[in-house]
């Protein structure tokens, strides 16, 4: 009856978009789940927009004409895998796929050189009975375009852009001429820049699914499951994993809960239990519609007689928004992940904050391909933070800022936030907004 009164009928409409707005709901409602017939129309428009838009886009941006993607079944690489359409749920046998730009502003051509169509996104380019060897036949099919440049995904630093095995290269290769085996060059920020780029649709529909975590964090972070002096940290965990399976929804990670207490060393975990008069913190992420959500809130359990947080750990909340936005100011199109890291920090710490910056790109995967800034065990420059900032990028900007706690004895608190923002080339804004006041759990029900 729960799933029924949840997602709806087959037949029922899908819910409408939520505007993106800067400013997080107190208590949001839960949006309508779709469908599974929903999800797949939903996740193939948007396939389908992305390759016809993004593709081209991308291989003229980096001048590659033949771009070579392979994959075998159940061990899809990440670009393979965010390409297959919602009915073909994993790569079959041996899945290639071939990307070509004729060039003169012609349309780049989809092919898949597999047994198997792929939704009527790439064209069949492969007839087993008049040529058995697959790798022949990706041979002949290069040979024929005799493109400039050919791009594989392999690269010593991106995990997004190193899907092509040994076992492939080995194969590909020799079955290539000899002359075109000298054109083959690294599809690095081919694949970084497909996964990395968001289209208008995802836009429109990022801000219901942001919505969706922040409901159930909402949820999570209420008398309706935590009782002081009873519920206990993992209970809480283990809450967000049975409450995602009722919703027909999936985490993309096991989700954090640890309490901070007075007079108490760092971050209580697992069978702690929370009392009133403890600042609860929690990481949670959902991957639904493809994308994927990362959120980090605070709530504090009021104690008896007690109507706010002290005005010490709302203090610390707010300290760790203002470094939000000496972050978020820094987002300028061509510069490093490594150069807006280390403005933001410089101008945190001008301003007599103690700040800890870790923010990373969102979409297709929860710590998603582009430019890192900053780690949490690094706030220097690091080779994975090299790369540009481009527009239309999805971001979890996560971070801390520490704070003294007067009304806990001086005591140093980690105020640890993350929200998921968009950066449109000019300004980031927050999705489904940010986190500006602690949620607030009575002591009493």
């Amino acid at each position: 009856m729960l799933l029924v009164s949840l997602i709806g009928s087959p037949a029922a409409a899908a819910p409408s978009p939520i505007a993106m707005t800067e400013t997080e709901a107190q208590a949001p409602t839960l949006p309508r789940i779709f469908t599974a017939r929903e999800r797949a129309t939903t996740e193939n428009r948007i396939l389908a927009e992305r390759l016809d838009t993004i593709i081209p886009a991308i291989m003229r941006e980096q001048g590659i004409d033949l771009w070579l993607l392979v994959a075998r079944e159940y061990f899809e690489e990440p670009v393979v895998a965010s390409m297959l359409d919602a009915e073909n749920m994993h790569a079959r046998r041996r899945t290639i796929l071939i990307f070509h730009d004729p060039g003169d502003g012609k349309p780049v051509e989809r092919l898949t050189v597999s047994r198997y169509g792929l939704g009527g996104l790439f064209a069949p380019a492969w007839d087993p009975i008049k040529q058995p060897d697959q790798w022949q036949a990706v041979a002949e099919i290069i040979v024929a375009r005799d493109p400039a440049k050919i791009a594989i995904n392999s690269s010593d630093l991106h995990q997004f852009a190193d899907g092509m095995t040994l076992s492939q290269h080995e194969n590909f290769v020799a079955a290539l001429p000899a002359p075109l085996r000298q054109r083959i060059v690294s599809g690095e920020s081919l694949a970084i820049r497909w996964l990395e780029t968001r289209t208008h649709p995802e836009i429109d529909l990022y801000p219901s699914i942001v919505r969706t975590a922040h409901a159930v964090i909402g949820e999570a972070f209420s008398r309706a499951v935590i009782t002081p002096g009873v519920t206990t940290a993992e209970h809480v965990q283990w809450w967000y994993r049975d409450r995602l399976l009722q919703l027909g929804l999936e985490p993309w990670f096991h989700p954090s809960v640890a309490i901070q207490r007075q007079g108490a060393k760092g971050m209580l975990e697992g069978a702690e239990v929370i009392q009133p008069g403890d600042l609860l913190w929690t990481d949670f992420g959902i991957t639904y519609l493809r994308l994927n959500t990362d959120t980090q809130h605070l709530a504090y359990v009021l104690k008896p007689g007690e109507s706010n947080a002290p005005a010490g750990l709302r203090q610390g909340l707010a300290n760790s928004n203002r470094v939000q936005d000496m972050l978020t100011r820094h987002f300028v199109v061509g510069r490093s992940g490594n150069e807006v890291l280390a403005l933001a920090r410089a101008d945190a710490i001008a301003a007599g904050l103690d700040p800890s910056i870790y923010t990373h790109p969102i979409g297709l995967h929860g710590h998603g391909a582009g430019p890192s800034i900053g780690f949490w065990d690094k706030q220097s420059s690091d080779n994975r933070g090299d790369r540009s900032i481009n527009a239309n990028t999805a971001w979890s900007i996560e971070l801390t800022s520490y704070s003294t706690v007067p009304e806990w004895g001086g005591q140093r608190v980690d105020f640890r936030t993350e929200e998921n923002a968009f950066f449109d080339g000019k300004s980031v804004r927050y999705i489904d907004g940010r986190q500006t006041e602690i949620t607030l759990i009575s002591a009493a029900q």
